[in-house]
């Protein structure tokens, strides 16, 4: 239990994230069925029912995954405030957000019963019906429930917000299963039609909210770039305009099939996939925010603009280490040493992992970390470069994967100095601390895609599934960077740490999606976007190791 304390935040922000995606999808799914699906069905004959068959499984399946996440989010809820208030579980339970988050379970699991029992014939009623009781019962859990100014309007924009998200995002899915079974011009027009006007419709209620909450949440510019809930809003807008970019190419090509019947759609569905996928970012960027108060609730320890500029001002990277021996946390642990064989006890730990309390920092660990941060941004640099030579036609630089494994290993020894195999806190004991949980995973990542993508381009590996194993990753490392935290007292140096992150988040993100394109794009159906793809993806390689590179904590 004291493990899951110690590991609830994060693992609420990830379960939240899961919650956001399958509530789209199964919402997303339901109103595809009633709109797009069924009503088109008689039109297309056999096909038509695949498509509504489909449908009805993907919403089906996403209503089941809403029903873990929310059913898992109640009981971390109820486990934790159990451990650490003393709180009987039936006083949790009848609590606003439980009651809340039972009640969208509730629906999740009859919206479930039917579209698995009826399938395509599921009534529109009842599933609209539950789809409204979903979307209610999410409002309830969300800042706009805690607000005690202007409550009933954010109330009613947080909706329109998750509406508009299950409308678009959420209905992608199916839409990517309709222009897989269809094979004619007109099919695709008429599908991608249909489905454009229900995005549009989607985007209407996501611009509509999303202006009144940044001006109910944010409320001042400092408050959008000086605090943490303002940086990840700033991050959503980016990929919302990341979004509205493919959304826009899909919809002048969807038009284009009325002129010309022969206009290729593969790009259609290959911008469709990155347009899910970035979907996906911003449903975690979305879970991330509900860990920080909104903007306009912290008046103080804003950052201000002349404090980012003088952060990020260049200076020439540090390339030497200070000695282990003089971090903040082994000199204490030496000092505490030297105590207990003075009294002849056993020392008590400097430090441990998961107590709740941070660990104490020099000028010697910001030094230490800005280390890591500058040779691990040299690694990156390198990788960016050969990267491009490859893409330029230097066949011998198709190894510059091998450069990710010795920034993995350099990473697993340096990232966290206070654990093994440098520190006192064993292996196994240091996954008690988040931050550690999190580079750990990272090292991982990056051993995982440096094999794969290498195996890809060295050896000519024939696997279009071992292909996308490194877009993924990387498009993947990028969104679970935006969940990152870091363990620092003073709220200033944290967020000034975190308007460093974000950039090399989003970056992450777009080489990721970029590299998918270069990969699932026929470059000679799409020689413009395959060409543009294939050189996006390593120049944000290279624009993440020189982010790294002016990285600074003081």
């Amino acid at each position: 239990m004291e493990l899951l304390v110690d590991l609830f935040g994060y693992l609420s922000i990830v379960v939240h994230g899961l919650t956001i995606l399958s509530q789209s999808m199964a919402l997303g799914g339901a109103l595809f069925l009633a709109l797009l699906a069924r009503p088109f069905a008689p039109r297309l004959g056999f096909v038509g029912q695949d498509i509504a068959t489909g449908t009805a499984r993907i919403a089906g399946w996403a209503a089941l995954g809403l029903l873990a996440s929310e059913a898992i989010t109640v009981a971390l809820q109820t486990a934790v405030l159990t451990e650490t208030v003393d709180l009987p579980v039936l006083n949790v339970l009848s609590a606003n957000f439980a009651v809340a988050g039972l009640v969208k379970t509730g629906a999740a699991a009859l919206m479930a019963l039917l579209l698995f029992t009826r399938g395509p014939r599921a009534p529109a009623v009842p599933l609209l019906v539950l789809t409204v009781i979903e979307l209610a019962a999410a409002t309830l859990t969300t800042h706009a429930a805690a607000r005690l100014d202007n409550r009933a309007v954010l109330l009613v924009v947080e909706g329109l917000h998750q509406l508009g998200a299950a409308i678009w995002i959420g209905g992608i899915p199916c839409f990517l299963l309709a222009l897989a079974h269809v094979r004619t011009a007109a099919s695709w027009r008429m599908i991608s039609a249909r489905f454009s006007r229900m995005s549009m419709a989607g985007v209407a209620c996501i611009l509509v909210s999303g202006i009144s909450m940044s001006l109910l949440y944010v409320g001042d510019w400092q408050g959008l770039y000086g605090t943490a809930f303002g940086v990840m809003v700033g991050a959503k807008i980016a990929m919302f305009l990341m979004l509205l970019g493919l959304g826009g190419m899909n919809f002048l090509l969807t038009e284009r099939l009325r002129s010309n019947p022969e206009t290729p759609v593969t790009r259609m569905r290959r911008f469709a996939e990155v347009e899910f996928g970035i979907g996906i970012a911003i449903f975690f960027a979305a879970a991330s925010l509900t860990s920080v108060p909104p903007a306009a609730d912290l008046t103080q320890d804003r950052v201000t603009w002349q404090e980012i500029l003088e952060r990020n001002t260049p200076v020439w990277p540090r390339l030497s280490s200070p000695d282990h021996d003089a971090l903040a946390l082994p000199a204490l642990q030496a000092k505490l040493d030297a105590q207990a064989a003075r009294q002849k006890i056993t020392p008590q730990a400097a430090f441990v992992p998961g107590s709740g309390d941070l660990p104490p920092r020099n000028a010697n660990d910001i030094a230490w970390s800005e280390y890591n941060h500058h040779w691990a941004g040299l690694f990156v640099v390198a990788i960016g470069l050969l990267a491009l030579a490859n893409r330029a036609g230097l066949r011998m630089a198709r190894h510059w994967p091998l450069l990710f494994l010795g920034l993995a290993v350099f990473l697993f020894f340096r990232s966290d100095p206070e654990t093994w195999p440098m520190g006192d806190i064993g292996f196994l004991e240091s996954f008690r601390d988040v931050e550690v949980l999190q580079h750990r995973f990272f090292v991982l990542l990056i051993v995982v895609f440096a094999f794969f993508e290498w195996r890809v381009r060295a050896t000519n590996w024939n696997n279009r599934a071992a292909a996308l194993v490194f877009p993924l990753l990387c498009a993947g490392g990028g969104t679970m960077l935006l969940t990152h935290s870091h363990a620092i007292a003073n709220v200033k140096d944290q967020l000034l740490i975190e308007l460093t992150h974000t950039p090399l988040a989003l970056a992450g993100i777009m080489a990721g999606w970029a590299r998918w394109l270069e990969i699932r794009l026929n470059p000679r159906e799409n020689p413009v976007s395959w060409q543009i793809a294939s050189w996006v993806w390593p120049v944000c390689l290279l624009f993440c190791g020189l982010l790294l590179l002016g990285y600074r904590e003081a």
